[in-house]
């Protein structure tokens, strides 16, 4: 499998990391967020499951023979009561999946019954909380139905089925199958059409997959650059800094490059160098190094955005990140070709007029 490891830009001898730590522009998927028991007869259950002991191991084999039972509304109940289990009790995620839960559950998710459907999704987005059940599931079939499910289901149904490949993809092994399953173009629309809660599922489920290269080529092909630049465009979104890190994977691949700035992508970056926080204004910065490496057009587009005064600005900032500082006078060079006018620039003390005067720099 071709993993793609983190880019570093190297330009006159000098490397540059592509982007500064994103650990924390994601949140892994925690296990469901929805509503459990829509029916009176079914919070009366959940009180008397509350009295079982921690260790019910017979009560769990009862529930897995229940999901193989004839009747939808025994199967149901048992996927329901199991994903109660599997919830908040990690020591639970294992045992059920000991107890052979996983097949039929994967079963499950193949069902014509939405609410059924969406049940078993959800079961199994639980059980995944558990790394030693993640190639279990993956083994057992559940990728395809997943991305079925992705595709076919309620909302809740899609945002569990988007978590729970986000589980399996981190197991390296399953990037590909992920991929090749059909699973770009659902996380696509997900992240264009889907609430906040699917946008930042979706988003964080697209950066774990396109590690891999033809997960790249695959959602350029989709048409992600649409979503993620009307994404970085909207700061009210609480999306700026994810849909920004997935851009930064993808803007490796020349057709990339390309959609993005098709899209509106440059306006949109330099938008954020001026305007965004300290972290999204690295990201953009790393961003248009990229979009800017081999291209004089894209670099005379940056530049008539305006781009050349907030860069400077950026590289005089108080923060001592000398990576940053170094970032923008790279970029600026490559826009302007003027690498003596430019260091002479930075050199100087900073002041009000810094930007004012690096904005008289020609292109």
């Amino acid at each position: 499998m071709e993993k793609e490891n983190r880019v570093n830009f190297t330009y006159m001898g000098r490397s540059y990391s592509d982007i500064n730590d994103d650990s924390s522009a994601f949140s892994d998927c925690n296990s469901d967020r929805s509503g459990e028991f829509p029916t009176a007869s079914s919070e009366s259950r959940r009180l008397l499951m509350a009295c079982v002991p921690e260790n019910s191991d017979d009560l769990i084999r009862q529930l897995v023979a229940d999901l193989e039972s004839c009747s939808i509304d025994e199967q149901k109940q048992a996927a329901l009561e199991i994903r109660l289990l599997a919830k908040n009790k990690s020591e639970n995620r294992l045992k059920i999946a000991k107890a052979g839960a996983v097949k039929p559950l994967v079963s499950l998710i193949s069902s014509s019954d939405l609410q059924l459907q969406e049940y078993g999704v959800t079961a199994i987005l639980n059980l995944s909380l558990c790394d030693e059940n993640k190639e279990l599931i993956a083994t057992s079939g559940a990728i395809k139905p997943l991305v079925r499910a992705l595709k076919t289901g309620t909302p809740t149904a899609k945002e569990n089925a988007a978590c729970a490949l986000l589980r399996l993809s981190q197991v390296e092994a399953n990037k590909i199958a992920i991929g090749r399953s059909g699973a770009i173009p659902p996380l696509v629309n997900l992240l264009e059409n889907g609430g906040f809660r699917g946008k930042k599922d979706a988003s964080t489920a697209l950066y774990s997959l396109c590690s891999v290269k033809e997960n790249k080529i695959r959602a350029v092909q989709a048409g992600i650059m649409k979503p993620l630049v009307e994404l970085m465009a909207d700061f009210n979104s609480n999306m700026v800094d994810k849909s920004a890190y997935v851009l930064s994977l993808l803007v490796t691949l020349p057709e990339a490059k390309t959609a993005s700035v098709q899209e509106g992508g440059i306006p949109v970056l330099v938008e954020i160098i001026e305007v965004g926080t300290q972290r999204q204004k690295e990201i953009a910065v790393a961003i248009l190094l990229q979009v800017c490496e081999e291209s004089v057009v894209y670099r005379t587009l940056v530049a008539r955005e305006g781009a050349i005064p907030p860069l400077v600005a950026l590289s005089q900032s108080g923060t001592n990140r000398a990576k940053q500082k170094w970032c923008c006078v790279v970029l600026c060079v490559m826009i302007c070709g003027q690498a003596e006018t430019l260091i002479e620039l930075l050199r100087q003390p900073r002041s009000g007029n810094a930007a004012a005067r690096a904005s008289d720099v020609s292109v």
